[in-house]
């Protein structure tokens, strides 16, 4: 007899196959039942299916209009095309041959749960979107409409109501952040339409950035998610749901593998919200933070590259109230460590209005520490887009002359410089870059004639001396490199370091 091992063949006396039997069926034993999987999934499937339900959400426009700007057809395969392939159907005519008598019906399907059994169902909100009608139907066949009770694009999580005649399945939120890569993980939902479909696969990875909104913090799973699916609940093997299955990447727009699914933690506050107030009310700060790449942590001397930086600040905003100023380092909010920007972000966005909070920073090498109280952040949209801040244009100062280092020759900001390089009135000081040689650091760096450095060390610079005095002074203290605050002509900010030598 010969056993094959990918495609090696050895050839062992019949006698010792027995003895090998029976050794791997002993190592198998005393493997822990979560490493050998879930003898079955029948039961857990059973107990949660009928708390499942499919959404089929309807949009009616009027041709009139939407024949201007009709809404395009989403892309599919990209990793939110979960809408279903009846996204648009054929435009039908309401009588007569006027285009102004033409109908857009534009539909999707996805899933749901109860999470109450009074009425209360949650989804995502790209399910629904700028629906007209909401329809739930149950595992029994019955369709009741829905009230949107809330909905969030941000995390991508939507409220629902129904009034049933009798109090409806259930099930309920279980503790994300016990989940653990390895864990086994099923999901339930409405994919292609087909109605209840269960699949099964384990958390792939935890934490996953996909870059769809600010507060990205995806469960990555294997189990099988396809359109249809957003919205549905990831259980975990308690029948918890501990995600909602959001999204998926694939260049076909089916799984392939790799699914994403919003924690229950970061849901559950939402949701709380939503029923509460018809809308979310999250924390607000009011900086423009970046992370701390390495360059910057060591022109710094942070030790570590750690912390969101600070790259500006809201007018009246809570972090310009307290004291905050552009080039701090946040290293801890409220208590907790912030290792890079997007950490800072979500728990800003998860704290309550109102409160009164402590933050570690880093200025000029040394920690402070600033109490603020947080701000409404939806506020403070409606505050931006409705009542923009002018900025009074800054007198014109005497033409200083120029001056080169690092492979750059900075000038002053002028009324001739302003209008040769289209700089804002918002860039209110600093030197501005009129040449880069080719091969300098300062090249490398992408820096480039019209930009302005605002600061260099995190100190400010008004003429070119400065810059130059600056530079010198750091080369005499033997520093690696200069940390130069740069904007833009409209305004926008970034750190660059650039090498001294």
């Amino acid at each position: 007899m010969a056993l094959h091992f990918r495609g090696f063949r050895h050839h062992l006396p019949f006698s010792i196959l027995p003895g090998l039997l029976v050794a791997a069926a002993a190592l198998f034993s005393v493997l822990p039942a979560a490493a050998r999987g879930p003898d079955s999934l029948a039961d857990l499937a059973t107990a949660v299916s009928d708390a499942v339900v499919n959404i089929s959400a309807t949009q009616t426009m009027d041709e009139k209009h939407t024949s201007a700007a009709a809404p395009a057809r989403p892309q599919e395969g990209t990793p939110f095309d979960d809408l279903f392939d009846e996204f648009f159907k054929k435009r039908q005519q309401q009588g007569g041959d006027s285009p102004q008598q033409h109908e857009r019906r534009s539909n999707s399907l996805g899933s749901g749960f109860v999470i109450d059994p009074s009425g209360i169902i949650i989804t995502n909100n790209h399910v629904i979107a700028e629906a007209n009608e909401v329809t739930v139907i149950f595992t029994n066949g019955q369709k009741l409409r829905a009230e949107v009770v809330g909905k969030d694009a941000k995390i991508d999580v939507a409220v629902l109501r129904v009034k049933p005649e009798k109090p409806l399945k259930s099930v309920k939120f279980g503790d994300s952040e016990k989940m653990r890569v390895g864990d086994w993980v099923m999901a339930v939902g409405n994919p292609f339409g087909l109605g209840g479909t269960v699949t099964a696969g384990i958390v792939s990875a935890r934490n996953r950035n996909i870059e769809s909104g600010p507060y990205d913090d995806f469960i990555q799973t294997d189990a099988a998610i396809n359109k249809g699916n957003s919205g549905g609940p990831l259980f975990n093997m308690d029948g918890d749901v501990i995600g909602i299955n959001t999204a998926i990447l694939s260049p076909s727009g089916g799984s392939i593998g790799i699914g994403f699914a919003t924690p229950s933690d970061a849901v559950l506050p939402i949701i709380d919200q939503l029923e509460k107030f018809g809308e979310t009310r999250r924390g607000w700060l009011g900086v423009r933070i970046r992370n701390v790449d390495d360059s910057v942590a060591q022109s710094l001397d942070l030790g570590a590259t750690r912390g969101a930086i600070v790259m500006g600040l809201d007018a009246k905003s809570p972090a310009s109230t307290a004291g905050l100023e552009t080039g701090d380092v946040i290293i801890k909010f409220d208590g907790r460590p912030i290792a890079e920007s997007r950490d800072l972000q979500k728990i800003v966005a998860q704290a309550a209005v109102g409160k009164d909070v402590e933050i570690v920073i880093l200025r000029h090498g040394r920690e402070e520490t600033k109490s603020v109280r947080l701000g409404l952040l939806e506020n403070s949209e409606k505050h931006a887009a409705v009542e923009p801040e002018k900025t009074a244009p800054p007198a014109a100062p005497a033409e200083p002359p120029a001056r080169t280092a690092l492979g750059m020759t900075f000038s002053g900001l002028t009324g001739a410089t302003r209008q040769k390089y289209t700089i804002a009135d918002s860039v209110a000081s600093g030197v501005v870059i009129t040449s880069v040689a080719p091969s300098s650091s300062a090249a490398n760096k992408k820096l480039q004639p019209g930009e302005v450095v605002v600061e260099i060390n995190q100190e400010p610079v008004k003429q070119p001396d400065d810059a130059a005095q600056k530079i010198d002074a750091l080369k005499a203290e033997g520093k690696s490199s200069a940390l130069l605050l740069v904007a833009n002509g409209q305004g926008e900010v970034r750190f660059v370091a650039v090498p001294v030598n």
